[in-house]
């Protein structure tokens, strides 16, 4: 899709929301969450100067990573329902301003963390634009099933950024974090490809229920929620998180693997249990780093 392929008198209608809209604000809240609760788990007294600047480098990098992304994925957006509404598609935002937005940001993001905090924790955040732009976006969606796969490394990545731009290093803690988050992509999208597999077919991704099928993915959503409610109680058993944590995270896994149970056992072409397990793995995510937020926040007390 070029710029010139939309009517220009659409451009005039941009404004600071249809820009914001391109930063994906949804999915950078998630990032901004995890970042935080990383930051939050690394050693010694959280400096808040330290943790807002850092905080918000971060934020900037995931929301330029969702600006570049859309640039280049513009054209599928356009044939998805789902994406149609977004801000180039419809025809409010020239794809080049979303480039050079996208662009600026990725420099300013990087800069900014590397001066507030340390050279470590702006690489990784310079290498999670990367893979998810360039590797995931440009690569890996359009050639593979395993997309989500190996793209979800750019989504898991934000809490050992946040670790390392507290601590300047990246321990086996923050791997576990980083661990749980990719462990936890294929299911959620898969999930959420099951019952939009109509849009991905239109646009030629090749998601895997369009190229395996959805029994296939079914079965694939199940193995991964088990292996992920087993990584999601790891913190307790490393000494990284206590019994509260244990609790939760034990809890919210055997749901999401009943809610998986539930996509595997459903009929051909039926859609409510996977939006159910979509909807839940979003909650389950939140609440494992909430719990391991609330016992870091209730050891200052203790």
């Amino acid at each position: 899709m070029s710029d010139t392929a939309m009517p220009q008198q659409a451009y005039d209608l941009a404004g600071p929301k249809d820009y914001f809209a391109l930063l994906k604000p949804r999915v950078m809240s998630l990032v901004i969450f995890t970042a935080f609760v990383g930051m939050a788990l690394a050693p010694g007294a959280l400096n808040p100067v330290l943790a807002a600047v850092s905080l918000l480098a971060i934020a900037v990098g995931a929301g330029a990573s969702g600006a570049l992304n859309m640039w280049w994925d513009a054209d599928i957006d356009a044939v998805m329902a789902r994406t149609v509404s977004r801000p180039i598609p419809s025809g409010r935002v020239p794809r080049s301003e979303a480039a050079a937005f996208g662009g600026f940001l990725s420099l300013l993001s990087v800069f900014l963390l590397a001066l507030a905090s340390n050279y470590l924790a702006a690489g990784l955040l310079a290498f999670t634009i990367f893979f998810y732009v360039v590797i995931y976006s440009m690569w890996l969606k359009r050639s593979t099933p395993q997309n989500i796969v190996i793209g979800g490394a750019a989504g898991a990545l934000p809490p050992v950024v946040g670790w390392a731009a507290m601590s300047g290093t990246a321990p086996l803690e923050a791997w576990v974090l980083f661990a749980i988050i990719f462990l936890w992509t294929p299911p959620h999208f898969w999930a959420l490809a099951l019952y939009k597999r109509g849009d991905y077919e239109r646009a030629g991704v090749p998601m895997m229920p369009v190229v395996k099928g959805e029994a296939s993915t079914r079965k694939q959503i199940f193995a991964y929620a088990l292996i992920l409610a087993a990584s999601g109680v790891a913190p307790f058993f490393i000494d990284m998180a206590g019994l509260f944590y244990l609790s939760v995270s034990a809890v919210l896994g055997a749901c999401f693997v009943w809610l998986s149970w539930k996509v595997l056992r459903a009929d051909e072409g039926e859609q409510g249990p996977a939006k159910k397990l979509f909807g839940f793995s979003i909650l389950y995510l939140f609440g494992l780093f909430a719990a391991l937020l609330v016992e870091r926040l209730a050891s200052f007390y203790v």
